[in-house]
């Protein structure tokens, strides 16, 4: 009898959805991503409902959308409780470990869920004893951001960029990666795992090997995407972690290079977590090189948090209602017996929160009442089937919106400004629409899907008929909607 599949879930932290090859970025190599969905399936509609990672992190724990689990912008440092996924494959059998980036569980080794897990404090004791004749306070600014992997003066939200300064081996992504090598080879043989491997990066401290950022130094990059809607800051001494920016040419490049570094080591250290874990569980094999149905049955999804702005639209960071924050990658791969066409693109509405049903509904493993999001997989048995109309996205205190298939409605809460996109055939969002009257009456739509969304929301934002700005407006709702 074929035993229940492994499941590996490879996290990045701060990836944009067309920083991947696959999705048409014609600058930077990510071959072994690629193979994610190379050899199963590209959802090319894929978004964080709430781009910042804790919310988004949660919604992967829980199969619950924000507004749900009641996270909807950033606030550190909160314990919570949900049925959380790893807990459910636990429950059903599986052994349950993460490796690299905590995700954002508070108190740091509190498991929900989790059998075993290896996480940035462990990186953090390890690589600052690595280096010979210097300890580092590991909390030198506070418990995530100290020690040897912010010691270069490159600090967690910074633009600039330079090259990691140690040898590669104590980079995190290379650690993490090991982590995850060391699992597979101990693991227990008897019963399936499920395992997550979470990188730090891209998000900054910018600081790839340098290998990788003198590739994209020396190489064109692409300009930031710049609308006809843009009013250009004056960034000038708002420091480093600054979301409005406007950037000289050398400051543009070297945040690009740093980031698409970050990137790019991340996909090579993915393509010798691929090489060494065929020894011990089959990930990303030929079809024609599986020797039987045993060896072929690891269900893998790559995805991220949230995206990253990388100065489009005079912005950086996450946590706005832009493509750059908000479109994320989502692959994945699965055993030949779910009869998933490899290469396959699909182009529905896909949220964090559909994870854990779409995990738990190909494992036939009931999904819990508590979740909202949709089970992919069913709608991918049923090509008939739509998971959703439009995703509804907000980030305290920033702004609320619709996103569709083929447009977007956004609402800034503090001003009470609209815009409008048609993503369809503008999808670097250079011309807003919100004036033109030729989409006035699809703008009352999906006006009207935002108002339906709020009608019983706490804050106010609407009498059922207008959306009522100025509002306050705070990451944590006091109650479940």
């Amino acid at each position: 009898m074929l035993k229940q599949p492994n499941v590996i879930l490879i996290l990045t932290d701060q990836l944009r959805s067309d920083c991947v090859s696959l999705n048409g970025n014609e600058y930077i190599l990510t071959p072994n991503i690629d193979t994610v969905g190379g050899q199963g399936i590209n959802f090319s509609n894929a978004y964080s409902a709430t781009p910042s990672c804790i919310a988004a992190r949660r919604s992967i724990m829980s199969g619950m959308s924000p507004q749900k689990h009641g996270m909807v912008g950033y606030k550190d440092f909160l314990e919570w409780d949900a049925v959380t996924l790893p807990q459910i494959l636990k429950d059903n059998g599986y052994q349950t470990y993460m490796v690299g980036r905590n995700i954002h569980l508070h108190p740091t080794r509190k498991r929900y869920g989790f059998d075993h897990m290896v996480v940035n404090e462990d990186y953090l004791e390890w690589v600052d004893n690595k280096v010979d004749g210097v300890k580092f306070n590991r909390y030198a600014t506070n418990k995530h951001h100290g020690g040897i992997y912010y010691s270069t003066g490159i600090q967690c939200c910074d633009y600039t960029a330079r090259p990691w300064p140690y040898e590669e081996y104590l980079h995190h992504t290379n650690w993490t990666v090991n982590k995850a090598i060391d699992f597979l080879e101990k693991k227990d043989p008897s019963v399936p795992f499920f395992l997550v491997v979470s990188f730090l990066a891209p998000h900054p401290p910018l600081i790839p090997p340098k290998f990788y950022m003198d590739r994209y130094l020396r190489n064109d990059l692409p300009k930031p995407k710049i609308g006809n809607w843009e009013e250009v800051p004056n960034s000038t001494g708002q420091g480093l972690d600054s979301f409005d920016v406007n950037l000289s040419d050398e400051a543009i490049k070297s945040m690009q290079a740093g980031y698409y570094g970050l990137i790019n080591h991340i996909d090579d250290q993915i393509r010798r977590f691929i090489k060494i874990s065929n020894n011990h569980v089959s990930l990303m094999t030929n079809q024609s090189d599986v020797k039987d149905e045993q060896d072929n049955n690891t269900i893998v999804l790559f995805t991220s948090d949230h995206g990253e702005m990388l100065g489009d639209h005079y912005l950086r960071r996450k946590s706005t209602g832009y493509q750059g924050s908000m479109k994320i990658p989502f692959m994945l791969r699965a055993p030949e017996q779910y009869n998933i066409k490899p290469g396959s693109i699909n182009n529905q509405l896909v949220s964090l929160n559909d994870i854990m049903p779409t995990i738990l509904g190909m494992l036939d493993i009931d999904i819990p009442e508590t979740c909202d999001g949709k089970n992919l997989y069913k709608s991918l048995q049923d090509n008939n089937h739509n998971t959703r109309e439009y995703i509804h996205i907000e980030h305290a205190p920033r702004f609320q919106g619709i996103v569709t298939e083929t447009d977007k409605f956004l609402w800034h809460v503090k001003s009470g400004k609209e815009q409008y996109f048609d993503l369809k055939n503008d999808p670097d969002e250079l011309d807003d629409l919100i004036n033109d009257h030729l989409y006035k009456d699809r703008i009352n739509k999906l006006r009207f899907y935002l108002i339906n969304e709020l009608i019983n929301r706490e804050e106010g934002f609407t009498d059922g008929k207008v959306l009522i700005s100025g509002q306050p407006y705070f990451p944590v709702l006091k109650k479940e909607h």
